[in-house]
């Protein structure tokens, strides 16, 4: 299992048209989901953050394929970028 973070820059202006759609892929990728955003704005552009704890290692292809049919287009400022954390081993 993996947890997978999704970041990217979403324009002040276009957040409350973004919102509704980022919150409906979420709700239709049929996984427990997250969606924050860094308190700052900076240059006009808010840091979004797509939080999928404990998923399977095929679940970013899937999550990449919704959302390139989601209408994000023209609602943010360059691309999606995606980071996959693993859980550390515990001590024997």
């Amino acid at each position: 299992m993996i947890d997978l973070y999704v970041y990217y820059k979403v324009r002040e202006g276009d957040a409350a048209a973004l919102a509704p759609r980022v919150r409906a892929l979420q709700a239709g990728v049929g996984v427990p989901a997250q969606l924050k955003r860094r308190p700052e704005v900076r240059d006009g552009l808010q840091t979004w953050m797509e939080v999928y704890p404990g998923v399977d290692d095929a679940f970013p292809a899937r999550l990449d394929a919704a959302a390139r049919s989601a209408g994000f287009e023209g609602l943010i400022e360059g691309p999606r970028r995606a980071e996959i954390f693993t859980d550390l081993p515990t001590c024997a």
